[in-house]
């Protein structure tokens, strides 16, 4: 989801509430901590405008920016495939 957002703005920054917003389900430590392990993985760039309070810039980097195409894959196959998860859960949970 992080990608998409991100993805969607590339080649420009997407700040931390705004990511908030995209993502509202997301708690403030998980969207802290997956930010920290893109970033960390070379996926994302992180930018810290020095201004009070502080406020921080996200982007994709270039590596990051070729998840574009596999993630797009994946949601495709998985809107395609909904039905028969959705089948196969109601069939586990009768059981």
């Amino acid at each position: 989801m992080l990608v998409k957002v991100l993805a969607e703005a590339y080649p420009g920054e997407c700040g931390f509430a705004e990511l908030r917003r995209a993502a509202p389900g997301i708690s403030h430590k998980m969207l802290s901590q997956t930010l920290r392990g893109l970033t960390f993985d070379g996926l994302v760039h992180r930018r810290v405008e020095p201004a009070v309070p502080p406020r921080t810039w996200y982007s994709l980097t270039a590596l990051g920016h070729t998840l574009e195409g596999p993630l797009a894959q994946v949601r495709a196959w998985a809107e395609a495939n909904m039905p028969a998860v959705r089948e196969a859960r109601r069939r586990a949970t009768a059981e």
